[in-house]
């Protein structure tokens, strides 16, 4: 894209508290999209990736969670980034397409030339730049990035054709039964405001038919009522699939890591990615040690600065401290996410694992998983404030929040 000041604002949706129901019991204690990822949020990492498009105006965080829940950070969010980062409340779901048309006016206060949408549960390396440039070069409405998975796994995501050559999307479906291609879409476009009519004509074309029901019969006035509502609009349904083929739409394929950020195991999966990531981007946010004057530290593990980690520990590969967390002696940490004001006492040993705010793991405890990211009980989950005591193992299990265990744990969930 040439330097000639054209505006571009970035929307990334971030859903509400009835999206992230398989995240729970994490997020009953804050919104999914918070939740920290390497030690960050989960929406700071798109963000950061928005605060490198060139002559970016505003970030837009659009979704139905109380505003109070998204000021703290939004507001410390914007100082650390020097960027306008703003939380926009949906009166109730618009869908991915309707939610950035009910606040049109407000996206386009800049005047910008492009606008980005991405959903927050998404990780990636976010090739936002490159995917600009060649959206531009395209010449069309919209570009979307997109990804080769496997055949099997393909038909769990939006399936679509693009040309060989220009790339333009020529089929799209979402979730399809029958194989169509091992091309899926990764959630994250970038728009000229020509979307906003697009969007428009959806809702005016619904409209039209549910007026024209009401004229047929009474009958046809019920069916209309239990229909989708005209300002309801999604975006691979109702703009991807129509425009799919008409040179409107094209496609930028990235050939890095991409995963979707739905469960807790893949959360603990994509936070090991974004460490991964950080030698490259971030390396000063990436802890090291060596036994002596701290504890040993193998691979890529992120410790948060109030922390306090014993010299005997040995820590990573893969894991995220996080503020206030204490670790005794001897204790052993590998591939985990460890919360806010965490104590784990002498010699615990902790795997494969999420332990939850104020949770105090015991001496000679173990708290581990085989680490299969995409099985229910593959990793395991200590919920907020739980306490593991001395020498007791809790393995492949959920614990909600609250709970004591004095008695070893295999393969359960602790109501």
């Amino acid at each position: 894209m040439d330097s000639s000041g054209e505006k571009v604002v970035a929307v990334i949706m971030v859903g509400g508290p009835t999206k992230g129901t398989r995240f729970r019991p994490l997020s009953f204690n804050t919104p999914k999209p918070l939740f920290p990822l390497a030690g960050q949020a989960m929406v700071h990492h798109p963000i950061s990736a928005c605060k490198k498009i060139p002559n970016l105006a505003q970030i837009f965080l659009i979704g139905f969670y109380e505003e109070r829940e998204f000021a703290l950070y939004v507001s410390s969010i914007s100082n650390e980034l020097k960027v306008p980062v703003r939380y926009l409340k949906e009166d109730k779901p618009h869908g991915s397409a309707g939610g950035i048309s009910y606040f049109r006016d407000l996206i386009m206060e800049d005047g910008p030339s492009h606008i980005f949408l991405l959903n927050c549960d998404v990780c990636c390396s976010f090739p936002l730049t490159d995917m600009l440039e060649a959206h531009v070069r395209y010449g069309g409405m919209g570009t979307m990035l997109v990804i080769k998975v496997s055949a099997e796994s393909a038909n769990e995501f939006g399936e679509l054709v693009a040309d060989p050559i220009t790339k333009e999307l020529l089929h799209y479906t979402e979730k399809p039964e029958t194989f169509v291609s091992d091309l899926i879409n990764c959630g994250v476009y970038v728009f000229t405001p020509e979307v906003f009519n697009a969007i428009e004509d959806v809702s005016s074309h619904r409209e039209g038919r549910a007026n024209l029901r009401r004229i047929s019969s009474f009958e046809a006035l019920q069916s209309a009522t239990r229909n989708i509502p005209t300002d309801f609009v999604r975006l691979d349904q109702d703009i991807l699939s129509p425009l799919a083929g008409k040179k409107q739409l094209y496609t930028y394929e990235t050939m890095d890591f991409w995963e979707q950020i739905k469960t807790p195991g893949m959360a603990l999966k994509c936070s090991s990615l974004y460490l991964y990531q950080f030698r490259f981007a971030s390396s000063h946010l990436l802890a090291s040690g060596d036994g002596i004057k701290n504890a040993t530290i193998v691979g890529d593990v992120y410790i948060h600065p109030s922390a306090k980690v014993h010299p005997s520990a040995k820590i990573g590969p893969n894991v995220s401290l996080s503020a206030n967390v204490r670790i005794g002696a001897g204790v052993r940490l590998i591939s985990c996410i460890v919360l806010d004001d965490v104590e784990i006492k002498e010699n615990a040993v902790v795997i494969h694992s999420i332990v939850g705010w104020k949770s105090t793991l015991g001496k000679w405890s173990r708290v581990q998983a085989e680490g299969d990211f995409n099985a229910k009980l593959g990793i395991t989950i200590l919920g907020e404030a739980v306490t593991v005591e001395d020498e007791v193992v809790v393995i492949n299990s959920i614990v909600l929040p609250h709970k004591t265990l004095n008695v070893s744990v295999q393969e359960e969930i602790i109501l």
